[in-house]
């Protein structure tokens, strides 16, 4: 049985059918092209997959697609300013030199993305 999902991703109103056992992650990579969400571990420990849903960080491997439904979804694709230049926490990244083999790399950046958008002061 296929099922509508209606959300917004990367702020552009989507409307995919999908699969009601299909993770977030397959959604994204398999029926919206969003590569960026890589799939690694597939139960939630890695934090590769991870995206933001509704300005919550969530590893989704382990979040069912349907449970997005009316919800807003950012991945590293809808990071980009209008000219397709990188955020300034990308920015940082590349500056800093930090990656490694950058499979993990969009999962970290979007998790950073939740942390500066708390508004959350924090220390060393």
């Amino acid at each position: 049985m296929i099922e509508v999902l209606r959300c917004t991703v990367n702020n552009k109103p989507v409307e995919v059918g999908i699969d009601p056992r299909e993770s977030l992650a397959d959604v994204l990579r398999e029926r919206l092209g969003l590569t960026s969400v890589k799939k690694g571990c597939e139960v939630g420990e890695c934090g590769a997959c991870t995206v933001l849903v509704d300005g919550t960080a969530i590893d989704s491997c382990i979040y069912l697609g349907v449970w997005a439904q009316g919800k807003s979804i950012l991945t590293v694709e809808g990071l980009q300013d209008a000219d397709g230049g990188l955020s300034p926490i990308q920015r940082a990244f590349v500056e800093e030199a930090a990656v490694q083999c950058g499979f993990c790399t969009p999962g970290i950046i979007m998790s950073a993305v939740e942390i500066v958008g708390s508004g959350k002061q924090y220390t060393r």
